[in-house]
């Protein structure tokens, strides 16, 4: 199996060995894109020309050395400039930086066209080397995006790994067959971002400060919920302010929003829960008013037993995000995760709607997260 860090052995004049080290994305667009530099070494004998070998080797252009094989192939400037796309004064400045670079002649120039010279043509082999194996490097990670493999780590609080992971994984492992998921489930109430060994780590607010990407999902809108009986017993809250002198269950302070009023509750809850079933259970035992999920409470079974309280106020919702390491591209497992959720979470093919349709139940993603305090 190919590294994505390539270390390619070129072997120039003089019985030097150049290790030229090509990150990932070099190792990717060789042969259609230009390549950034690459850093170059001089290994083994000590090196008489230390002073070429520092000031200019190491800043040698992959660039030049495609150049110097298309000249090489093409046996003329002129040629080489047409199969590159290049003017002919590009390719003739690019062939002389690598002369320089190299410190040495690679080619004769005459009337009938390029000739390489003795160190050229062995300079050539090694340069053919290099790149072909950029090019399988290449062809290996454009493989790897396609059909992603190894292990991938999750942490995401319980209801997640219940409501999204239990129902989707059989469909994602099927469709990548050579992955194989670890899940960390943890309480809602959890604030520490993970390991660094977690690929990804799904949370219900955006962190302040994070040395990881962020991706965010759609949220989870909510609302105030009772059962009949409760109602019955102790009346109904016309205001959120009167939400104090009501048995409550859930965590944290009630920030409840009707337009651009916004009304923030600090109670004093009864039961101190932040797992929505348990708040759902509690609350449809007459135990008190809770804070659930829309998807959850207005499920088919339990239309009759729970009664929306103060429906015109809105708790803040639950902003899902996915928190990952990363550079400008995501690795191939980490991208095959983050994609297939996204074309479940917030839609119709959500698997916490049990065939509900999302309108409603969701908010947008683009909007702004909520960062933690």
């Amino acid at each position: 199996m190919l590294d994505i860090d390539f270390s390619l052995i070129i072997f120039a004049p003089s019985s030097r060995i150049y290790f030229a080290h090509a990150t990932a994305t070099e190792t990717a667009e060789v042969a259609s894109e230009p390549l950034s530099c690459a850093n170059l070494c001089c290994t083994g004998a000590r090196c008489n020309n230390e002073e070429i070998v520092r000031g200019s080797v190491n800043n040698l252009d992959l660039n030049d050395v495609r150049t110097f094989v298309a000249v090489a192939q093409e046996n003329t400037l002129t040629a080489a400039a047409k199969e590159l796309q290049l003017p002919t004064s590009t390719v003739s400045r690019s062939l002389t930086r690598l002369e320089k670079h190299l410190g040495v002649l690679v080619v004769q120039r005459s009337p009938r066209g390029i000739v390489l010279t003795d160190s050229g043509r062995e300079y050539l082999q090694s340069c053919r080397r290099a790149l072909r194996v950029l090019k399988d490097g290449g062809e290996w990670l454009e493989r790897q995006r396609s059909s992603p493999k190894g292990l991938i780590k999750i942490a995401c609080p319980i209801t997640m790994a219940r409501d999204v992971f239990a129902p989707l994984l059989k469909e994602f492992l099927k469709r990548f067959p050579d992955l194989r998921v670890e899940i960390e489930p943890y309480s809602t109430g959890y604030d520490q971002e993970p390991r660094e060994d977690v690929d990804v780590f799904f949370k219900l607010r955006a962190p302040n400060d994070s040395l990881r990407r962020v991706r965010p999902y759609p949220g989870t809108a909510r609302g105030l919920f009772a059962s009949p009986g409760y109602i019955q017993a102790y009346g109904s809250p016309a205001t959120p302010d009167d939400l104090a002198a009501h048995s409550c269950i859930g965590s944290g302070v009630w920030k409840l929003s009707r337009g651009k009023k916004v009304a923030n509750q600090n109670l004093s809850f009864r039961v101190v829960a932040g797992d929505p079933y348990v708040g759902l259970t509690l609350a449809i035992d007459g135990l008190g008013i809770c804070v659930l999920p829309l998807w959850l409470a207005k499920r088919q079974e339990f239309r009759k037993v729970l009664v929306p309280i103060l429906p015109s106020w809105r708790p803040d919702p639950l902003n899902l995000c996915a928190l990952f390491f990363g550079p400008s591209r995501l690795t191939p497992k980490v991208k095959a995760l983050l994609d297939f959720l996204t074309e479940y979470l917030g839609t119709d093919r959500d698997p916490r709607l049990r065939q509900q349709r999302a309108k409603g139940y969701f908010t947008d993603p683009s909007l702004k997260l909520p960062s933690e305090p």
